[in-house]
């Protein structure tokens, strides 16, 4: 009953609502060359994730960097300029780390666990005698 109700309350002031008409406003802007520049980081000594990116864009043009640590130690440093004429360019280089970054380890001790092995009983069972038919004898 209660959800009738509500659905006809729901009607009838949908049923009674005014629309009035709204203005949109369409505003042009000027092809004015796109501008940004962000970066960020991250240095995480509990995980050992330690990365970072830096870009920035004038116009068509893009140009940055970003560096992550490698699973062996090394830092990875790569830096990328893009744009209409020479499309997308990335120069690599891998620099060993001075000290290697590790992630620490917890220790844990887990207590030894002690089984208890119950001891086997022998059972004899009685061999039964089974009497096979005259046509198994030869």
């Amino acid at each position: 009953m209660t959800l009738k109700c509500c659905a006809l309350f729901l009607l009838v002031a949908a049923a009674s609502a005014v629309v009035l008409p709204v203005a949109v406003k369409h505003v042009e802007y000027a092809d004015a060359p796109a501008e940004y520049h962000f970066s960020y980081s991250v240095h995480d000594g509990h995980t050992g994730d330690v990365k970072s990116q830096t870009e920035e864009r004038h116009g068509d043009v893009v140009k940055g960097q970003y560096s992550l640590i490698d699973a062996d130690g090394h830092q990875r440093v790569v830096d990328y300029t893009a744009d209409d004429h020479n499309g997308f360019n990335a120069v690599v280089r891998r620099d060993p780390l001075a000290h290697k970054i590790v992630a620490p380890v917890a220790k844990v001790v887990a207590p030894i666990a002690h089984h208890y092995v119950a001891p086997v009983a022998k059972y004899a069972l009685p061999v039964a005698k089974v009497a096979y038919p005259s046509y198994y004898h030869h």
